[in-house]
């Protein structure tokens, strides 16, 4: 792995079908290699999706307990303790599946780094953490985009470029009804105890917070500020002009009960019509106030709506099959390459020159900056048996005898 690979991703940005199509492309084979590989890559194809079929159903046997879109009903009732084994089971195997389709897990350090950093959508939202008995976040493809953000209240605007996250998926279980009651909080936004899982595209990596799904939108301090100041300079005004009359009469009145003034304050019609016209102004300013107090909070919560509608890719049990198709796509690129780049190497190559001939293909060839991993590439093609290592050096077996081998693989799973 070289000095740079932390700034690359391990993510192939193109389609398995692309991906062989570049090999063939390359013209290192000749025409009879080339249907011989089309056929390989068919097999491993198969074989990979066969797999995977097996993770799926196992996948969503365990998320059917939680899955809070699901329309059948359980055979039968499920205990406590087979829930717990079954949310373990459901995590672990995401995790597998996400760590196969090149995701990587996000710290709890770099998502409270996020509800700290400058966000895009000028927005101020809270994430109580404590609420959650599982939370876990994975990313991958991260890139750079410029935005055009407005500033001095939209009179000014500037470019910025700001980082992203290409796809996150996020898996998040809820504490149990009880630490909500205990705690006294009610008409809350979420099911306690329900396992969310969800799948966003394009997400800004300093505004991770909008992805959760307890978050609150909060006023910022200058949005508190336009309203308040306003709102003060306002209110002084109302006081010095409609409520100073009845000011003034409360004051003569208690000065009277208390036996300091001696003449008792006239009360007639024409003061209390101006009692009741000050009250009724100075009243009508209040709910104006707070009537923009939450006009301007909706419209952050529109704001805030808008980004997660065009950002969502899919919701819970559909994330797993978006996630599932993911991992064997990247399975199946990994291992066409593998075997594709050992091929034209007769004398074989180690990992490393392996790794490293594959980058520089991808990047003199297709323009594109990539961390091949090798190492899972290999093993794929060491487990099905089309490639073997001789000290440091790897080779794979020849294209009719690969071809083959697979085909046997693949009857071996239908023997009944």
């Amino acid at each position: 792995m070289s000095a740079n690979d932390s700034a690359r991703e391990t993510y192939i940005p193109f389609k398995a079908r692309d991906v062989i199509q570049m090999c063939l492309q390359d013209q290192a084979l000749d025409e009879s290699e080339k249907g011989s590989f089309e056929s390989l890559s068919q097999l491993l194809s198969s074989i990979f999706h066969f797999e995977f079929h097996r993770e799926l159903e196992a996948l969503k046997d365990a998320y059917a307990p939680f899955d809070p879109d699901s329309d059948t009903r359980p055979l039968h009732p499920l205990s406590q303790e087979a829930k717990d084994a079954s949310r373990d089971r459901l995590l672990a195997g995401i995790t597998k599946v996400l760590t196969k389709a090149n995701y990587h897990q996000l710290t709890r350090t770099q998502l409270q780094a996020s509800l700290s950093d400058s966000s895009l959508f000028e927005i101020r939202l809270d994430v109580n953490f404590d609420d959650f008995a599982d939370v876990a976040f994975f990313a991958r493809g991260e890139r750079q985009e410029e935005h055009e953000v407005k500033k001095l209240l939209g009179l000014k605007r500037e470019t910025r470029t700001i980082d992203l996250y290409e796809r996150v998926a996020v898996y998040v279980r809820f504490k149990e009804g009880s630490y909500f009651e205990n705690a006294n909080r009610k008409n809350l936004g979420f099911t306690p105890g329900s396992t969310v899982i969800k799948l966003f595209r394009n997400v800004p990596t300093a505004d991770l917070e909008i992805l959760f799904p307890n978050v609150e939108v909060k006023m910022r301090g200058i949005d508190k500020a336009l309203i308040g100041i306003p709102a003060a300079i306002g209110g002084i005004a109302v006081l010095m002009t409609k409520l100073l009359s009845v000011i003034l009469l409360v004051v003569a009145m208690i000065l009277f009960w208390l036996g300091i003034e001696k003449n008792e304050p006239t009360i007639n019609a024409q003061t209390l019509i101006a009692a009741g016209a000050g009250i009724g102004a100075a009243a009508g300013y209040v709910l104006k106030q707070l009537s923009n107090f939450k006009n301007r909070k909706i419209r952050f919560l529109k704001a805030l709506t808008d980004q997660l509608y065009f950002k969502n890719l899919d919701n819970n049990a559909g994330v797993i099959f978006h996630l599932i198709t993911g991992a064997e796509e990247e399975e199946l690129k990994e291992a066409v390459l593998a075997y594709y780049f050992l091929y034209i190497e007769k004398q074989g190559l180690t990992a490393d020159a392996l790794d490293q001939k594959i980058e520089a293909w991808f990047e003199k060839s297709w323009d594109c900056r990539l961390d091949f991993d090798v190492e899972d590439g290999l093993h794929k093609l060491a487990r099905l048996g089309l490639a073997t290592q001789d000290r440091d050096q790897w080779q794979v077996i020849p294209l009719e005898e690969a071809t083959r081998k697979l085909d046997a693989t693949w009857d071996a799973y239908y023997q009944f």
